[in-house]
């Protein structure tokens, strides 16, 4: 029956233009060792890439909007102006950095399909997740252990 909401892109009424289920065909002929090899290398590159554009969205990206910030409160004199700006810089830039992850994503799909990888669905979701675990963890040993209070790392930091 076609009212399943899953097979009408969730309205009971048909499908929307676009919303149809992807279908690859089978699995890809296979080329010659040395197209896959380079096909497998460039994948590498671009999971690399994917994984330093991640790194970006959790510390460069909003520090740069930070300093962004400070430099238009330091030339006006108005941190609410600052605050906005950095705000408004922040969110092209770090959409931005997904809708290339995104493409990215994308063509790493079809450079693996191409490397004779039956490769369905990308890896974004998981590299996005890893950063951001890494990320976390790292902040959190910076935050308590090296900067925290009472830190002994650094001698004189300590307050008392």
């Amino acid at each position: 029956m076609r009212t399943d909401p899953s097979e009408t892109g969730g309205l009971f009424i048909g499908r929307r233009p676009g919303t149809a289920p992807v279908r690859f065909r089978g699995t890809p002929a296979r080329g010659t060792e040395v197209r896959r090899r380079v096909d497998s290398s460039l994948a590498n590159l671009m999971l690399l890439a994917m994984i330093a554009l991640s790194l970006l969205c959790w510390g460069p990206i909003p520090l740069a909007c930070l300093w962004i910030g400070s430099e238009i409160d330091y030339l006006t004199g108005s941190v609410f102006l600052g605050f906005i700006v950095a705000f408004l810089a922040l969110f092209p830039m770090l959409f931005g950095t997904l809708s290339i992850l995104r493409r990215l994503d994308q063509a790493w799909i079809l450079v693996r399909r191409a490397a004779g990888h039956d490769q369905r669905s990308g890896v974004m979701p998981r590299v996005f997740g890893v950063t951001a675990l890494l990320c976390a963890v790292a902040f959190t040993f910076w935050f308590v252990v090296i900067h925290g209070p009472g830190s002994q790392v650094i001698p004189g930091r300590a307050k008392s």
